[in-house]
C-alpha cells in the first residue's frame, strides 16, 4: 500500500491581487501544494502565519504597512520552522540580498515559470536554499559577499582537480560549451562534472555553485 504524503502547505503574501489570483489558479490542479492562506502586507502576513502555521511562505519584497524583510526578520524569530521564499523584480538585488539575511530561504523573479515556483517550493520545504535561475552574476556576488551564509553546518566536500578546474570557470560565467572547449572535453561530460560539483555541494543549480565556491573560499572574487 502506498504512503500518503501530506501537501506543502503554503501562504502568499503580495499587495496585488491580480498577482494572487493567478497563483491561486496556477495551485489550482496541483495535488501535492496547497494555498492555505493569503495576505495583502507584511502586517497580515505576520498574523495569518501565526493562525494557519503553513510549511512555506511566499511573499513579496516591497508591500504597504510592513515589508517582506520586517516581516520575515519577525517570521524567523517566532516560527522558525517556516520556509521562506522572496519573490521580486528584476531590479531588486539589494532587497534580495536584505531578504536572504532576514532569514529567507529562497528567491524567485516575479515571472518566474509554474515549475520553477513548484521546485522552489518543495526545495525550501526540505529545508534547502533555492536560488532563482536567472539570477545576474551581480546578484550571486552581492550574496556570496552577504552576511547570508547557508553553509555554516556544513563540511566542505573534497573535489578532484578537474571539478575543481570547472568550478572556477562556472564562477568566472562560462558556458558547459565553453568549459568543454578550454578542457578539450565533450559538452556533455562537463554537464557531468556540473551535476556530480551540485550534488556535493548540495545545491540546484550554477547559482548555487558560484555562491557556494565563493563563501567556502574555493574561488576568490
Amino acid at each position: 500500500m502506498k504512503k500518503a504524503y501530506a501537501p506543502v502547505n503554503v501562504l502568499i503574501a503580495d499587495d496585488h491581487e491580480l498577482y494572487r489570483e493567478g497563483f491561486r489558479v496556477m495551485l489550482k490542479k496541483n495535488t501535492d501544494i496547497f494555498l492555505m492562506g493569503e495576505a495583502e502586507n507584511g502586517q497580515e502576513l505576520v498574523k495569518l502565519a501565526g493562525i494557519l502555521r503553513p510549511d512555506v511562505i511566499i511573499t513579496d519584497i516591497k508591500m504597504p504597512v510592513m515589508d517582506g524583510i520586517e516581516a520575515t526578520r519577525i517570521l524567523k524569530a517566532s516560527h522558525p520552522h517556516i520556509g521562506i521564499i522572496a519573490i521580486s523584480m528584476f531590479d531588486d538585488e539589494n532587497l534580495i540580498v536584505d531578504m536572504m539575511e532576514a532569514g529567507a530561504r529562497g528567491y524567485l523573479l516575479k515571472n518566474a515559470h509554474k515549475n520553477e515556483i513548484f521546485d522552489a517550493i518543495r526545495t525550501v520545504h526540505e529545508e534547502k536554499t533555492y536560488y532563482c535561475h536567472h539570477t545576474s552574476a551581480k546578484l550571486a556576488r552581492m550574496l556570496a559577499s552577504s552576511k547570508f551564509n547557508p553553509f555554516k553546518k556544513s563540511e566542505i566536500p573534497e573535489f578532484t582537480e578537474k571539478e575543481m578546474e570547472v568550478i572556477q570557470m562556472i564562477c568566472q560565467e562560462f558556458s558547459s560549451k565553453e568549459i568543454a572547449a578550454k578542457m578539450f572535453l565533450s559538452t556533455r561530460t562537463i554537464e557531468g562534472y556540473r551535476e556530480k560539483i551540485q550534488e556535493k555541494m548540495d545545491v540546484k543549480n550554477v547559482v548555487g555553485i558560484v555562491i557556494y565556491a565563493i563563501k567556502n573560499e574555493l574561488f576568490k572574487i
